[in-house]
């Protein structure tokens, strides 16, 4: 377990719902690989559609009634456009997206983080898919740029895919699960960054933030590998450090399903008003399920 005073770690909600128990255990195993080192808070607030004040303060009074402590402010995703902006101008720059005019649903799930057999993002079949890709001129100049600013320029009218390099392995060490490879264009595709109307997707945010934040390693549950696959590729095209990863097993339910927003029954929130501790969510919840083990 890391345990210098250099890790630093992060939690990151997504206020669309209440947090459950497998957010709960998550987020406490983050706690503990970080218990020598620095914990920050990121509120991924970028789907302004589903992301609600309301959930944001029960977010926050949960974590804290459940025992789980942070250093500094809460970062919000949703005040940082001008820095996605400038990743996707360097990624367009240097010839690694191309403009794709494809599925309003796919689009709207892109700045959600995605999950394997649920609504992990397919592989792309390459519809609007350029042979090469060509490195092309921003017409935005600098960070301080605003999103009128993008909003005027020429790149407005498309969305943007990462083209993946056909074939290539992206490996790294997982350190819970070991040893992990996907394959380009086989495991995952061509991947969206950036929506017409200026906003980026969870996978660019991700990368442009841990870096950012100087996240020496990411705790998420194992839903997300191939998102690490995605990510690894977004750092070495905008030179950025890759952190190390931390995939946690998740929970399900009686029948075997994994918990999400919609088991209301499960939620923190619930077992709160029901008069549980946070010690008995520990010692009775986590220890309820075969998936919940701790890892």
């Amino acid at each position: 377990m890391p345990g210098t005073a250099k890790y630093r770690g992060r939690i990151a909600p997504s206020p669309t719902g209440l947090l459950h128990l497998g957010h709960a255990r998550t987020f406490w195993i983050a706690q503990q690989r970080a218990s020598k080192g620095t914990l920050l808070f990121r509120n991924e607030d970028l789907d302004q559609q589903r992301s609600r004040p309301e959930f944001v303060a029960a977010m926050l009074e949960d974590l804290r009634w459940l025992g789980i402590a942070w250093q500094g402010p809460v970062i919000n995703q949703s005040e940082r456009h001008a820095f996605y902006l400038d990743a996707f101008r360097k990624l367009l720059a240097g010839g690694f997206l191309y403009p794709c005019m494809c599925s309003r649903k796919e689009l709207a799930q892109m700045s959600q983080a995605p999950h394997e057999n649920d609504d992990d993002e397919p592989v792309y079949p390459g519809t609007c898919r350029p042979r090469t890709c060509r490195p092309a001129p921003t017409a935005l100049s600098s960070r301080a740029q605003s999103r009128d600013l993008w909003l005027s320029s020429s790149y407005t009218g498309s969305n943007y895919r990462f083209r993946v390099p056909d074939g290539e392995a992206v490996t790294f060490i997982d350190n819970h699960l070991g040893a992990q490879s996907f394959i380009c264009n086989a495991d995952f595709g061509d991947f969206l960054v950036w929506r017409r109307d200026g906003v980026p997707s969870y996978q660019l945010a991700c990368v442009v933030d841990d870096a950012a934040m100087e996240i020496t390693e990411v705790v998420r549950g194992r839903d997300l590998l191939k998102s690490t696959a995605r990510q690894i590729l977004l750092q070495r095209a905008l030179g950025l450090p890759t952190p190390e990863y931390y995939h946690c097993k998740l929970m399900a339910d009686e029948h075997g399903h994994r918990l999400a927003k919609r088991h209301d029954s499960l939620s923190l929130s619930a077992l709160r008003a029901q008069g549980l501790t946070p010690a008995q969510v520990v010692s009775q919840f986590w220890s309820k399920f075969p998936q919940a083990a701790v890892d």
